[in-house]
């Protein structure tokens, strides 16, 4: 089945502006072929003339055809800027194929867009190959990058350090063989190492999401002890014991949810006079030490930062995510929705959700038939706080913007 986006009209008259769709090789025209897959995906792209920007993203089982399937799309589509990544599952307008391999494309045109893109590889000189994306002045970058060459972290933070106020948002490819088959696109190129990377800049905006699908328990701590990675005592008291008091006045049904999967939040600012889902940033708790009254977590903790326990389970993740989508229109000022870019957890999707298609039908539900590319990913990145990070279990989404058309004069009056 083809799953097929909206062509926007409005900017430029009556030609779109965007579109996107995906197609499982599996199931077109009887077909099991990445040409089958790429011709159909392709056949739904044909209204968008001239794109400045084509999102491109593989199954992994098409492993050996990547270059072939760029190559279609070249030829097909001739969009100025072609940008994109390997995946275990792609995701299309209300679609997440996680069973059979397929293709996502979206193709858009953006009017007033100024875009730069770059392969940032050992080889290259990645500190002026940064610069030279940051000359279109850019409010937002998207980013894809190999999780097995690159130090992301170290990518975003120096993305940041260059320009305040950057958003960053992306995803690490994925595969199914591990590190056989991750690979990252620009234009015709494909890359097994590095990362690639797109500046927006110009007339489009980027309204960045990340739904990290958390839910607080009990109340926010002050960490009153800590080393490294180790919480010692918050509240001046042992750590553990205070998770367990937490625990305790949980309701069974509560309870037995937050105990499956427990976290920690620690607040990007602790100067908040209160906190809510999005002023954390969630990492995975690790584990306890009873003798010490100490717990282990995903992250490097100081004194004095603010700390809360949560908990992950796919309603507290469906609540946040239709949640952070309902702020999006009106933040949106006047300006039209283009398209959006979706890149989510491999460990979300069915496997969390017990049904398919769970993000993109969300984006979906907010949207309409809104055109939409991304992937399962080995690590999300997007910002919390105002500040980017690498995250887990996490649906990262930019949702593309363009100024609204002007209204067309009114007609002479006769005389």
């Amino acid at each position: 089945m083809t799953q097929r986006g909206w062509p926007a009209t409005g900017v430029g008259g009556s030609v779109s502006i965007a579109g996107a769709g995906l197609s499982s090789a599996a199931s077109v025209r009887g077909g099991s072929s990445w040409e089958d897959a790429v011709a159909a995906v392709l056949d739904d792209l044909d209204e968008v003339e001239a794109p400045d920007l084509a999102l491109v993203f593989v199954d992994s089982r098409f492993f050996p055809h990547y270059a072939d399937v760029l190559g279609a799309v070249a030829e097909r589509l001739d969009a100025r800027n072609v940008i994109g990544c390997s995946g275990q599952g792609v995701i299309g307008p209300a679609w997440e194929a996680e069973d059979a391999p397929a293709i996502s494309v979206m193709a858009l045109r953006l009017p007033g867009a100024e875009l730069r893109a770059a392969a940032l590889l050992p080889s290259s000189d990645a500190a002026a190959q940064v610069d030279r994306l940051l000359e279109v002045d850019p409010s937002a970058v998207f980013v894809f990058a190999d999780p097995y060459t690159v130090q992301v972290e170290h990518l975003i933070a120096a993305l940041e350090a260059r320009r305040e106020g950057l958003a960053v948002l992306g995803g690490l490819a994925s595969a199914h063989n591990g590190a056989e088959g991750t690979v990252v696109f620009l234009d015709g190129e494909v890359h097994e190492v590095g990362a690639v990377v797109l500046a927006l800049g110009g007339d489009v905006q980027v309204r960045m999401l990340v739904a990290q699908g958390a839910e607080p328990l009990g109340e926010p701590w002050t960490i009153t002890d800590a080393e490294k990675n180790i919480v010692r005592t918050i509240g001046n008291r042992p750590a553990v014991e205070v998770l367990r008091e937490t625990l305790e006045t949980l309701d069974p049904a509560v309870l037995e949810r937050a105990q499956r999967n427990l976290l920690v939040g620690l607040a990007i600012d602790e100067y908040r006079d209160s906190f809510g889902r999005g002023d954390y940033l969630i990492r995975n708790l690790l584990g306890f030490d009873e003798a010490t009254g100490s717990v282990v977590v995903n992250a490097m903790v100081r004194v004095g930062q603010t700390l809360q326990f949560q908990f992950r389970d796919a309603a507290a993740a469906d609540e946040d995510l239709r949640g952070q989508l309902a702020t999006v229109p009106e933040a949106l000022d006047g300006r039209q929705v283009v398209g959006a870019l979706l890149c989510t957890c491999n460990g979300r999707g069915a496997g969390l959700f017990g049904e398919p298609h769970h993000d993109a039908a969300a984006l979906a539900d907010a949207f309409g038939d809104l055109p939409v590319a991304g992937l399962f990913c080995n690590g999300e990145i997007g910002p919390v706080g105002g500040q980017a990070f690498l995250h887990g279990f996490t649906a990262s989404i930019g949702v593309l913007t363009l100024p609204e058309p002007p209204e067309p004069p009114e007609p002479p009056e006769p005389d």
